[in-house]
């Protein structure tokens, strides 16, 4: 209804507009042959943006014949005529422009002051040129950061990046990156790639800014050290050390040593020689579209697990998973009662346990529930148990499926998590039994060598939901 008293009004505005009666403003556009007068009022363009109100005063504007005269060379005509057009009746129709040209006219949005019509066509751009961006997502990107006001446009270029880093990352792309760009994107936490892989990037790209420095570190002269810590200088930190393996850091990061601050190589040292620390500096894991409340695990963690789920040996780059935590034994409480109050009906769940003075990880996953049925016993080929030598090296987790679906699972109240259940001979391949001590024997399930009786320094349960 209210539309219908607008359009009238706003009709009657864009006939003023190409009539042009008793125009009072002469805006010059472009340059040399290419230049074109507009004409409009100065009672419009003041009430509808700053910029103009501004630059239309008595201090600022020059006027002939009772005319203001106004010059915008670098914005070409038929682009500010649809940016005019747009301050009179409020109508822009950008699906009959290429992207080239919503691109300048987003550019003259900015420089104008158009904050509403510059939010609006970078939503268009990212809703509606899905080719372009994805064609030159780095060259929009860089052409973003250029414009303090092209967030918009700029956050899905970044998001783009690290859902799909072979665009930039691995190419000679990241050679002539810019380093705040380059910053931007170390920072965030859903790139998806190896931490090991952004070091290497991020090594080439500092030999690139530096190419006289020789690419051999073991050769490298104190004046060399200093260019690469100068180059480096805001970076380094926003690697996620605590995600590179024991082995990986040794071949690829000790060579470059000298470039990482000493307190930065003592808490490395710290953490690969003690077992209960989890992370490095501030910074989390890196995780594609997921966070994990856990004291136990991180994102990496799950994205094997998802890969697991999948029936895949590697973790996935995009987790489909949500992993909700339901239960902690050190917050909700270490007994099967506590287990099945907060477990029980949830669907599918994985069981993550961390064994006491150890660096050892086990656990399991149950596709079905944990509601005790007449029988106790559930089946399921979907199941698998897993063990962890180092909890913070993925590398080192090992899966077994299950062997005897029919033996899968046991879902008993006076007990808490049990995977295999072979009763006759009281052999479980992992239970938490009903005095909350865990136990291990092979039965149903591959041997993976977690130790047949262990204490445990936590369990958590987290609930597996498809997004």
């Amino acid at each position: 209804m209210q539309q219908k008293l607008c359009t009238p009004v706003l009709n009657n505005f864009e006939k003023l507009f190409k009539s042009k009666k008793d125009y009072d403003v002469i805006i010059k556009s472009g340059e040399d042959d290419s230049q074109k007068e507009i004409y409009a009022h100065s009672v419009v363009l003041c009430c509808q943006s700053n910029y103009f109100d501004a630059a239309l005063s008595d201090n600022w504007a020059e006027k002939e014949n009772g005319k203001y005269i106004f010059k915008k060379p670098n914005i070409s005509p038929h682009i500010l005529e649809n940016v005019i057009r747009y301050l009179y009746c409020g109508q822009l129709d950008l699906n009959t422009k290429n992207g080239l040209d919503v691109l300048k006219l987003l550019v003259a949005t900015e420089e104008l002051g158009l904050n509403t019509l510059c939010d609006y066509i970078q939503e268009f751009l990212i809703e509606n040129q899905e080719e372009l961006l994805q064609n030159d997502t780095v060259g929009i990107l860089e052409f973003a950061f250029q414009h303090e006001t092209f967030t918009k446009l700029k956050d899905h270029c970044l998001e783009t990046i690290c859902q799909n880093p072979d665009i930039l990352f691995g190419t000679d792309k990241i050679l002539s990156l810019p380093v705040h760009i380059l910053e931007s994107l170390l920072e965030r936490e859903d790139l998806v790639l190896d931490e090991i892989d952004i070091w290497n990037d991020l090594i080439t790209w500092a030999h690139a800014q530096q190419p006289t420095v020789n690419k051999d570190p073991s050769e490298w002269t104190k004046d060399d050290v200093t260019l690469m810590e100068n180059t480096l200088l805001r970076m380094i930190h926003l690697i996620r050390f605590h995600d590179i393996p024991s082995k990986e850091y040794y071949n690829k990061v000790v060579p470059y040593e000298n470039l990482l601050p000493k307190q930065l190589k003592s808490e490395i040292m710290k953490y690969y020689l003690a077992s209960d620390i989890i992370q490095i500096g501030s910074l989390p894991s890196r995780s594609s579209n997921i966070k994990v409340d856990s004291v136990i695990i991180n994102t990496q963690h799950l994205a094997l697990f998802a890969g697991w789920i999948d029936r895949k040996n590697v973790a996935l780059k995009k987790n489909p998973y949500k992993f909700n935590l339901i239960f902690r034994a050190s917050r909700d409480g270490n007994t099967p009662e506590a287990f099945h109050r907060k477990c029980d009906n949830k669907g599918a769940t994985i069981v993550v346990v961390k064994i006491k003075g150890t660096k050892r990880l086990v656990g399991g996953y149950n596709p079905l529930d944990w509601v005790q049925s007449s029988s106790y016993t559930k089946n399921t080929q979907e199941s698998f148990i897993f063990h962890f030598n180092d909890y913070r090296d993925t590398n080192t987790g090992k899966i077994g499926r299950v062997i005897n679906a029919a033996n899968a699972l046991i879902c008993n109240n006076s007990w808490g998590p049990i995977f295999g259940n072979t009763f006759t001979k009281r052999s479980y391949d992992l239970v938490m039994n009903s005095d909350c001590k865990w136990k291990s024997t092979p039965s149903d399930y591959p041997n993976l060598h977690i130790p047949k009786k262990f204490r445990i320094k936590d369990f958590e349960v987290f609930q597996i939901v498809k997004r």
